[in-house]
């Protein structure tokens, strides 16, 4: 993952966008902190079905897990 400045990005935005569309991921700064992040589509797509399955499995859980399942599962097998 390559990190670049606002201005180096404003001013060498079609070559990032290149190095974007060849799969590299690049981060944006702004006085040194990050503050954007330049992602292929094609990993971002990934991202949302995978959030959108989660999603669903959630809603069909609803009401039939409790947290006490969730703390039983955690904890067998470290007793």
């Amino acid at each position: 993952m390559r990190t670049v400045g606002s201005f180096e990005a404003k001013t060498h935005l079609s070559e990032l966008l290149a190095s974007v569309e060849r799969g590299e991921e690049i981060v944006i700064t702004r006085r040194g902190t990050a503050v954007a992040r330049l992602l292929p589509m094609a990993e971002v797509s990934e991202r949302a079905a995978a959030l959108k399955s989660l999603e669903a499995i959630r809603i069909r859980l609803r009401g039939q897990v409790t947290t006490g399942d969730i703390l039983d599962a955690r904890d067998t097998g470290r007793r």
